[in-house]
């Protein structure tokens, strides 16, 4: 899952890209309005993390940008501000939650968690297809309750397909979603991946569909 933070507070922002590429995201991010505003318009995030007090550009504006141009992105807002007002704006400009500063990140990270499990249509934290089972709050996967150890970017792949289980997902589609900005991007990595996380799952709910991509699906018999 890629996500985008907009905070022009350098260390804010450094805690937040770092919390949440501890917790298995790809994460870019910007800090003043215009820049957010593009990277939010032009690159395919699962969730964006907006500061409302931005220079250039402030957040309400920005989110009323992207909203406008049809971006259905999840936007989590964070702001300094304690009135229910500055609340109100907010959601009424298309953010889907918001947290108060100061706050705990393991309130930033549980509400993004919530935002990218109801934008993909899952109820609980606890995710399976067949003998697979994925746990998005302690990032544990186990097949058949056994704990099965996985990279950072093995956990996302497979973490990216458990959310959209049941639907095809091109390769195109997962290196955009799986790799943030810097990444040297290769549409044949994601193949690599593939095969050592069928290789660790041992088991066949990845089924590659020719010409397509990968459907997450479990395996007959235990549907």
């Amino acid at each position: 899952m890629r996500l985008l933070v907009v905070e022009d507070d350098p260390e804010l922002n450094r805690q937040l890209v770092e919390a949440l590429s501890d917790a298995g995201y790809a994460v870019d991010r910007a800090y003043d309005g215009e820049e957010g505003q593009y990277l939010g318009e032009t690159e395919p995030y699962d969730a964006i993390v907006l500061d409302i007090g931005l220079p250039k550009l402030d957040g309400i504006s920005v989110l009323e940008s992207w909203r406008r141009a049809g971006k259905v992105t999840p936007v989590l807002i964070l702001t300094a501000r304690d009135r229910w007002s500055d609340k109100v704006q907010g959601f009424d400009a298309g953010a889907d939650d918001y947290v108060a500063k100061p706050f705990h990140m393991e309130e930033v990270l549980a509400r993004l968690r919530a935002l990218l499990r109801r934008a993909s249509g899952h109820a609980s934290s606890e995710m399976t297809c067949g003998p697979v089972r994925l746990d998005t709050r302690s990032g544990r996967v186990t097949v058949e309750g056994t704990a099965v150890k996985l990279t950072s970017h093995e956990y996302r792949l497979l973490s990216y397909l458990m959310h959209h289980a049941g639907r095809v997902v091109s390769r195109g589609e997962l290196v955009e979603h799986l790799y943030d900005q810097d990444f040297d991007r290769d549409s044949n990595t994601i193949e690599v991946f593939v095969g050592r996380l069928r290789k660790k799952l041992d088991c066949d709910v990845i089924q590659t569909v020719r010409g397509l991509g990968y459907l997450l699906a479990a395996p007959e018999g235990q549907r």
